[in-house]
């Protein structure tokens, strides 16, 4: 299964993410298929860039977005969110076994 996720590049305590499609299996720095975009959490406002028309492809194929790659994206813009406002529902739910 292809998963639409994150991956952390940079430095230590200096974060930042490439948005790339993966198998599921894979580790979360290890190899993946395409690079879809990527998002920086330090610079004010948080910056991420994605290619919309790729990721829509991806999502046709069947590949499945992560919560955290799908909560990054304003949900005005997000092609990952299918129209909902929210990804997660409530936060606290996930928390719980």
């Amino acid at each position: 299964m292809l998963k639409i996720r994150l991956r952390r590049t940079g430095a230590k305590k200096q974060p930042s993410y490439r948005l790339v499609v993966a198998e599921a299996t894979a580790p979360r720095d290890g190899t993946f298929l395409e690079n879809l975009g990527h998002y920086n959490p330090l610079t004010n406002p948080t910056t991420f860039v994605v290619k919309e028309d790729r990721v829509r492809e991806w999502l046709q194929r069947g590949a499945q977005p992560t919560l955290n790659a799908a909560d990054r994206n304003p949900p005005a813009s997000n092609p990952m969110m299918n129209g909902s406002r929210h990804c997660r529902p409530d936060r606290t739910v996930l928390r719980r076994k």
